[in-house]
């Protein structure tokens, strides 16, 4: 299977008076799929960067659940609405079709439960997004079979025995789950070691090469 999905341009940033840093290209990536003022729920959402961006550049009605209490305080000193959580419990509480967006960026393989989340994911909003590490990147294979060592890279910056990481996948490992639970696969990409999007149309195995992260905007089938 090919998937030909041409990258939206990656949007000038956009942010409050006096903010210096510029946002991460694979933010900017999720952000110009969101639509302005869309109901968005960020699950995992960090110090709330991505979050922020949605609100200031999109206009979004934006909510996250964040188990890490060092960030909640961070996503709140920044004027977020997030709450303390976890994703592999709490999201079972929300309401079927509660937000049009809900967003799960680089956590999916620290969850205990991927399925079930992505399940969740997809009965709260009426489309997820999702991106990952890509751990079939050829520079992952290079560690591991020739280095004999887990790789350490700016996507996957921690080593084995510090890691949140607990289930680490590649871009067809995805590919498969997302068939497994029904959810139809909207626009998917493969980002380079830049953060930006992989502009050949590749099939999945080419992808799962040379993307060191994936994306995908799902929704129900």
């Amino acid at each position: 299977m090919t998937v030909h999905q041409p990258a939206p341009p990656l949007p000038a940033p956009v942010g409050p008076a006096g903010a210096g840093a510029q946002p991460r290209k694979d933010h900017l990536l999720l952000a110009g799929m969101v639509a302005p003022g869309a109901r968005v729920l960020d699950v995992g959402c960090g110090d709330g960067s991505l979050l922020a961006l949605l609100r200031d550049r999109n206009g979004v009605d934006g909510r996250g659940i964040e188990i890490a209490r060092d960030n909640v305080a961070a996503c709140l000193a920044k004027g977020l609405s997030v709450i303390q959580g976890d994703a592999d419990t709490d999201l079972a509480d929300y309401p079927d079709d509660a937000f049009d967006y809900v967003v799960l960026s680089q956590t999916i393989q620290a969850t205990r439960h991927p399925r079930e989340v992505l399940e969740h994911m997809l009965r709260i909003g009426t489309r997820a997004i999702v991106s990952f590490p890509n751990f079939g990147h050829w520079r992952v294979r290079v560690d591991i079979g020739l280095r004999g060592r887990m790789p350490v890279n700016e996507t996957m910056p921690y080593t084995w025995f510090e890691t949140p990481n607990i289930h680490f996948c590649t871009i067809r490992d995805f590919v498969g789950l997302c068939e497994l639970v029904g959810a139809r696969m909207e626009k998917a990409w493969a980002l380079d070691g830049r953060g930006e999007p992989v502009r050949l149309p590749l099939p999945w195995w080419a992808w799962n090469i040379l993307g060191e992260q994936g994306v995908f905007l799902l929704s129900r089938t």
